[in-house]
């Protein structure tokens, strides 16, 4: 069963590429005290997720972080240096937060994980959208398959 909106956020471990090497990043401390939107993508480097996805949020970081969200971060069933060489192909520095989900635990937590296996891609994550404030899900926007619409950028930015 996936999250729902007015649910407790998962706790869980990411990764993220700091200075000195991979670093854990602890659900608690990314969620607790702030607004932040997480968005998932089925894979770095995906046709849909490099296009259009990421590239949307890099975009609008700013305007949504005028609304009152202190954190955008992008989570993929990806590895850290993945997500980090992503990042960088991608200009996210002081913009969107990279985090990965090697293993797929917190898409599993979530209850939106995705079986990619027909694509040759594996067990991932759905594309996703959460507005999350203090640790809760305000805003839990999940795509329909083949679909992105209610977690792109613009989409969020409405809704804020």
């Amino acid at each position: 069963m996936s999250i729902k909106a007015g649910e407790r956020m998962p706790s869980g471990t990411f990764k993220t590429m700091g200075a000195d090497g991979p670093k854990d990043l602890k659900s608690d401390e990314l969620f607790r005290g702030k607004k932040v939107v997480l968005f998932s993508v089925p894979g770095a480097f995906t046709p849909t997720c490099d296009a259009k996805h990421l590239p949307g949020f890099v975009t609008l970081a700013d305007q949504l972080k005028a609304k009152g969200v202190d954190t955008v971060a992008c989570m993929s069933v990806n590895d850290v240096f993945v997500m980090n060489a992503w990042g960088k192909a991608s200009g996210v520095a002081g913009k969107v937060l990279m985090l990965a989900d090697g293993n797929g635990d917190y898409a599993r937590a979530l209850g939106l994980e995705l079986d990619g296996r027909d694509f040759g891609l594996g067990m991932r994550g759905q594309r996703f959208a959460i507005i999350v404030k203090d640790g809760v899900a305000e805003r839990v926007n999940i795509e329909a398959p083949r679909e992105f619409k209610v977690s792109s950028a613009e989409h969020l930015l409405s809704q804020l």
